[in-house]
């Protein structure tokens, strides 16, 4: 499998009209990016649904081993919700490698309010792809 990059991606594709328009910057160890969650965006009125919230956490963590040149797929994602992520209320997801075992690459992730209030986390597996292009 080959993986080529998209701009048409869900999670951070410019071009993605539907998409959450994701765009990271590195900071120390992490992989950061800001998100403002529109009403698009909830399941229970005023609430952002739990499965973009988890799109958020495998982003931060997918996109950071993109840009240190692991092309790598989620194989496993485990997401703890800690807190509720309201409509309109800015979150800062950021996501981290924790180890590097061969091909199998283990990652975390966190999203936050501006207060400091932990609403999310994961913890992820991720397996390189080898290009049998």
């Amino acid at each position: 499998m080959k993986l080529t990059d998209s701009d048409g991606c869900f999670a951070c594709g410019a071009n993605n009209p539907k998409g959450l328009h994701l765009s990271f910057r590195t900071i120390g160890e992490e992989h950061v990016a800001e998100f403002v969650p529109t009403p698009d965006y909830q399941g229970f009125a005023g609430i952002v649904h739990g499965g973009i919230l988890a799109t958020l956490l495998d982003e931060a963590m997918g996109h950071y081993l993109w840009h240190e040149g692991h092309h790598a797929v989620t194989a496993e994602l485990k997401v703890s919700f800690h807190s509720p992520a309201y409509v309109w209320q800015r979150l800062r997801v950021s996501g981290r490698i924790r180890e590097v075992r061969g091909r199998l690459i283990l990652c975390t992730a966190r999203a936050e309010r501006d207060d400091g209030t932990l609403v999310a986390s994961a913890e992820a597996k991720f397996v390189r792809v080898v290009d049998r292009a």
